[in-house]
Order: C-alpha cells, then structure tokens, then sequence
C-alpha cells in the first residue's frame, strides 16, 4: 500500500501463519521434530472494516508442526482454554468446540456425496446448522427453503433419505462426550474414514481429560464444521466467548 505521503510502497505482514510454513521448509533438516512456536504481533488485512473487525489487529498463534499425534491437537486445545483464563476469562465464559474433518467426509460417503460443487454445497448448508436449525438445513440440502424475508432460496436437490445421514451427524451432540462420540459412530455408519475420524475424536478427549480439562471447557461438537480446506486430521476449534 502507498506510504504515508511519501509515494513509497510499504508492505504490512498480512499474518503469521505463512511465515512459520517458510521457516518449516526452510530449515526443516535443523528444527526440532516436532517443531513448537508461538508468535503474536500486529497483523493487516485489505478488507473493509465492520464493527469489531478492523483493518489492523493483534494475531495470536501457537503450533505444532511435524508431529502425526493427535496428542498435539489435544496440547493445542489444552493450551487455548488455559491461555483464555490466563487473560482473565473466567471459566463458563468460554468454551472450546472441537471437531474432526474426517467425521465430516464420512458422512458425505454415507451420503454418496465426495467431491465437486455438490459436496461444497452441502458443506456451506452444514455451516449454516446454528442459524437456521435442523429443519432449514434439511430443506436446503433437499427442496429449498424461504428464508426471514420471504424470498425463497433453492435448495441442493438431494433425495430426503440422503440428507438422513447429516442431520443425524449435526444432532448428535449427547449430554457429554461420551454420548457425543457414541451417537457419531452410529451416523458415520460403514464408513472407515468417519470411524477413524471419531476413534481421533476420542483419543483427544481421554488425553484432554488427563490433563484435567473437562467439557466444561474443550467439548466435542459435530457442528464446528468451518475451515474445510485443512490437511491431516486437523481439528477446527472456536473459542465461543
């Protein structure tokens, strides 16, 4: 962007996540495996601004790099609702929700549904489960729907009994994560990739457990399902303040 008046051209660190992708592949053969970092530091973005999201803000980042283990995501999890209560948001007023991306591609196999415009479709009317509820979701994934203002927007086209597996998959948060977990095995039905997905799921929840943190504070919940293009078993997690 130009200088302040001069007419020079200055760049401003957009994040700090590709940073830490060069410093990997730039010394992997000298880092530690796996590889912990955290960073933070003032961050821009050329996008208009809106109440509370501003051009320049503080970005906050800890990662593992080079580690196959679910243990490092269960570390991650750990970490955040500890950082959380270290700045003093107290317990209750936050919640970390956890999921795991190969829970998601099983459903879409039980559903027939694996690649192309179809399965993104269906993974944007997935994201759209806390606003419009389990009846929306199943009509925009079927026939269409109207929405608060009258106008009616299409739906996917799918048959009724293929969006059984989805609703089943994005209603299954049970009491505890038990009940979470056991309901999940059931909606991922005969697909291994959803059965490694929830086996990672529960690893994840033992390992947290260990370490003293409760659902109370990190839980499992099949409706976090942004952030869809992610490599390895990477769990998407949103602090809900």
């Amino acid at each position: 962007m130009p200088g302040g008046g001069s007419g020079d051209w200055l760049a401003l660190r957009y994040d700090l996540t590709a940073p830490l992708a060069r410093v990997a592949a730039q010394f992997r053969n000298d880092l530690p495996s796996p590889y912990r970092r955290y960073a933070m530091g003032p961050v821009w973005r050329n996008e208009k601004p809106g109440p509370g999201r501003f051009r320049q803000f503080y970005q906050c980042d800890a990662d593992t790099v080079g580690s196959a283990s679910v243990a490092a995501d269960a570390e991650i999890c750990g970490m955040l609702a500890d950082a959380l209560e270290a700045v003093g948001i107290q317990r209750g007023d936050y919640l970390v929700r956890v999921n795991n991306r190969k829970v998601l591609n099983g459903i879409l196999e039980e559903m027939g549904v694996t690649a192309g415009e179809q399965a993104d479709a269906v993974l944007r009317t997935i994201d759209k489960f806390d606003k419009i509820g389990e009846q929306g979701v199943r009509e925009l994934l079927t026939t269409g729907r109207k929405d608060d203002s009258g106008a009616f927007i299409d739906g996917i086209g799918l048959a009724a009994e293929a969006a059984d597996p989805v609703l089943a998959f994005l209603t299954s948060k049970g009491a505890d994560n038990g009940a979470t977990l056991t309901n999940l095995r059931a909606a991922v039905g005969a697909s291994e990739m959803g059965a490694e997905g929830v086996d990672e799921l529960a690893q994840i929840a033992d390992l947290l457990a260990a370490q003293g943190v409760g659902p109370d504070r990190v839980v499992i919940d099949p409706s976090i399902v942004r952030g869809r293009l992610l490599y390895r078993p990477r769990l998407r997690g949103r602090a809900d303040l």
